[in-house]
Formats: C-alpha cells, sequence, structure tokens
C-alpha cells in the first residue's frame, strides 16, 4: 500500500483520469473530492461490498426465476 501525505487542497492523480484532492480535514475526518471519468465507479467500500453482495445473490437465482422477474407486473 502506498501511504502518502497530503495537506487541504492538495492532490494525488490515480492513472491518467483520476484526481483525488483532500477537500477538509476535521479531527479525525477528511473529506475527499474525486474526479473521474462517467465510466469508471467511484463507491465508498461499504456500499461497493453491498453491490457485490447483491450481485451474487441475484447471480444464483435460477435461470427459470430469473425469466420470471420480466415478466412479473408493475407495483
Amino acid at each position: 500500500m502506498l501511504v502518502l501525505s497530503r495537506q487541504r487542497d492538495e492532490s494525488i492523480i490515480i492513472g491518467d483520469n483520476v484526481v483525488v484532492t483532500i477537500v477538509d480535514v476535521r479531527g479525525d475526518k477528511v473529506r475527499l473530492g474525486i474526479q473521474a471519468p462517467a465510466e469508471v465507479s467511484v463507491h465508498r467500500r461499504e456500499v461497493y461490498e453491498a453491490i457485490q453482495r447483491e450481485n451474487r445473490r441475484a447471480a444464483e437465482i435460477p435461470a427459470e426465476e430469473a425469466r420470471k422477474i420480466g415478466d412479473a407486473p408493475a407495483r
């Protein structure tokens, strides 16, 4: 893991097109601003993990049950 020290309004660049900027520091909290192309998803880790869990659950649905989902009446 690369560990960097940055101050408010300083940035790091990831690859050629992702910029992470320190927006604010208050006590033990750091606010980050992230600029990335639209095709790059950016999530908090807990949100990313929840998405992965739901994707795994959806992949476990039998094909016949998955086909019925599109046929369900709208609520």
